[in-house]
């Protein structure tokens, strides 16, 4: 992980950023570049920040953060977003998602747990409110698997430890395996199933049916 984390912060509520501002300046490893109110704002100065999170707001004047995600991703494709919202929505949420969110957070998380999220997107984990993985894992209706898609069941047991919340390191040693192969098996996957971010693939892992395949082999 980096020594110095830049990150980004879109949120129009001028309270709840400065208390955002205050946690993040009090820990040593996190470096708040820029603060905006719009996601436009925000856009317009991606060339020249380029953070390596962004913490981004839905529900914004002008341009809402749904709309942003994609734009924010095609200026900076290695910038980790987390969504921070009081929206539990189902609908925002799997938009955020869809769009390439790689957490999704709401605002009445402490500010420890907001750290942490953005320590876990660095490390290559999913920072999601516990609420919002239960969504994804259990409340999704489930799709037919039969769309000529296949993991191996090795790269299954990685993604079903994705879906637990643990990140690279903790899956090899679990599985007693190389970083690097994790590492490798995290792309493969994500090529296979066609997505950005770890809850992306975790959710249409599930509506594919592909964790009951697991349990069933």
């Amino acid at each position: 992980m980096k020594d110095q984390i830049k990150i980004m912060l879109v949120e129009d509520q001028p309270d709840y950023r400065d208390a955002i501002k205050l946690a993040l300046d009090k820990t040593s490893d996190l470096n708040l570049v820029s603060m905006y109110g719009t996601a436009e704002k925000a856009i317009l100065s991606m060339e020249r920040t380029q953070p390596d999170v962004i913490l981004l707001d839905l529900h914004l004047l002008g341009m809402s953060g749904i709309d942003a995600i994609p734009k924010f991703r095609e200026c900076s494709p290695d910038s980790h977003i987390i969504v921070l919202t009081n929206s539990n929505r189902e609908g925002d949420i799997l938009a955020a998602i869809s769009h390439g969110a790689t957490g999704y957070l709401l605002k009445c998380a402490s500010l420890k747990q907001i750290i942490e999220g953005i320590h876990t997107v660095m490390r290559g984990g999913a920072s999601l409110d516990p609420g919002v993985a239960k969504l994804i894992m259990h409340h999704m209706p489930e799709i037919s698997s039969d769309k000529g898609i296949h993991l191996s069941k090795r790269k299954l047991e990685v993604l079903e430890l994705i879906a637990e919340g643990f990140v690279k390191k903790e899956i090899a040693d679990q599985l007693n395996i190389s970083y690097s192969t994790v590492d490798s098996y995290v792309k493969e996957i994500y090529e296979i199933l066609q997505v950005h971010n770890a809850p992306a693939a975790v959710d249409k892992a599930h509506r594919l049916g592909l964790f009951r395949r697991l349990k069933e082999s």
